[in-house]
């Protein structure tokens, strides 16, 4: 074996130029390297897969367990800053050398397989996840659900948040079919917990035909509630009085609905008490999800990127209460339904500050600045698009512009809000 990375950054290095493809469909390769390491999780473990809501459901589930006083492992992506983001035991992320002992682990057992850098690093964590004494794993499904890396695992709850129109050119182009590619992460006989109100056929009809427990919201969970709290009713077990999540948005509530059917599915094995879910709902944390930074004028992170997660920005921002005018910083990746997004948040943004991101698949801000005029943009004294080359320098310009009573919403791919996120902790260090 030739000389291995001795660093976390070397080690990332060398896995994002070794596969020839980005993004690689199939289970085959990935089984067979966790076959060879012999990763079992001696614990119940609970996957979570979703066009939108994956983070926020994973999120609280890590904070009642967490409150609960379980050991909680959690494996979730992508990360905004550091890669240790992606693997937190217990709230903390887990440090660079259990990363590079986990990564010799794999590359000691792949032989001759060649591994994407999601597939490599999925091992990875889920080795180290297995190894650590824990008493519950949260796993975070990347793309779809049946052909992710992820699912090489078997879960003993698995639940799907919420199903629209993304990834098509690897997950298809209408509901049905990317319902079954999320319903791919039920098994047999074990928990599938759909939050999606309106959930597709293909879903229900693959967990039918493969005999696992399906839970549906509104037929064997659901919530209620008014303006000060909510309720939770399950199938033997309700919830009463409990306080929002502290992650704000629409959505929350039917995330949270879900957290809660997965955790009365396993109450038997991980009892947890009411003040406990009380307490892990306020607790709950969460970046770039309709996050509100402190301080004038007000900036909003949030990774929508698709139309589904567009409008849940747009009725947040409605709910923000009055700013002269709106401030968008935007960027995102090519093959998405950037139309779709623009077309939910045109008539809340006076002007546009449109970046290029750093990736071959990003769309160009020339690109974006053209979608935006094609749709209807006009600039004018009131309204302006205006392009940049990142999204460090996309934010120092509407920092510059925009007055106190202004906002500045920050969204699109990951990789827009990591760079504003940069360019803020690199300004509290200056």
């Amino acid at each position: 074996m030739q000389n291995l990375p001795t660093t976390l950054p070397a080690w990332l290095s060398l896995l994002e130029q070794r596969h020839f493809k980005e993004i690689d469909m199939g289970l085959d390769r990935v089984a067979a390297v966790k076959n060879r390491m012999g990763i079992q999780f001696s614990c119940p473990v609970i996957m979570v897969a979703g066009t939108n809501g994956k983070g926020s459901t994973c999120a609280m589930l890590e904070a009642i367990l967490m409150q609960a006083g379980y050991r909680v492992g959690l494996y979730s992506k992508p990360h905004f800053l550091d890669f240790n983001e992606r693997a937190r035991i217990n709230g903390e992320n887990v440090v660079d050398a259990e990363f590079i002992a986990a990564f010799d682990r794999v590359e000691a057992a792949r032989d001759d397989v060649s591994l994407t850098y999601f597939e490599f690093t999925t091992l990875a964590i889920c080795d180290l996840l297995a190894k650590a004494p824990l008493d519950v794993v949260i796993l975070e499904v990347g793309l779809g659900g049946r052909l992710d890396a992820v699912n090489v695992i078997d879960a003993d709850v698995s639940v799907v948040t919420s199903i629209d129109i993304d990834h098509t050119d690897y997950l298809g182009d209408t509901r049905e079919k990317i319902g079954f590619e999320k319903a791919g992460i039920f098994r047999p006989g074990r928990t599938a917990i759909c939050g999606d109100p309106v959930p597709p056929q293909s879903l229900i009809d693959h967990a039918t035909s493969i005999g696992a427990d399906l839970w549906l919201f509104g037929r064997d969970f659901n919530y209620n509630g008014d303006k000060q709290q909510w309720n939770y009713g399950g199938r033997s077990q309700r919830r009463n009085s409990l306080g929002y999540p502290s992650l704000r948005g629409a959505n929350q509530l039917l995330n949270a609905a879900a957290v809660l059917a997965a955790l009365e599915s396993l109450k038997d094995v991980l009892p947890v008490g009411a003040q406990e879910v009380r307490t892990g709902l306020v607790m709950v944390d969460l970046p770039g999800r309709f996050q509100v930074m402190p301080g004038r004028p007000v900036v909003v992170l949030d990774v929508a990127h698709n139309p589904h997660a567009a409008a849940t920005l747009a009725q947040n921002m409605d709910n923000m209460g009055f700013h002269a005018y709106t401030y968008a910083v935007f960027g995102s990746m090519l093959d998405k339904d950037i139309d779709g997004v623009i077309a939910q948040l045109k008539d809340k943004i006076d002007h546009w500050c449109v970046t290029d991101l750093p990736l071959p698949r990003a769309a160009s801000a020339g690109q974006l600045e053209q979608r935006l005029l094609d749709t209807g943009v006009v600039p004018d004294t009131e309204h302006s698009v205006q392009t940049f080359q990142n999204p460090e320098e996309a934010y120092h310009y509407a920092m510059s512009k925009a007055g106190e009573n202004d906002r500045i919403v920050v969204f699109g791919s990951f990789l827009t809000v990591a760079g504003v996120m940069r360019a803020r902790r690199s300004a509290m260090h200056t």
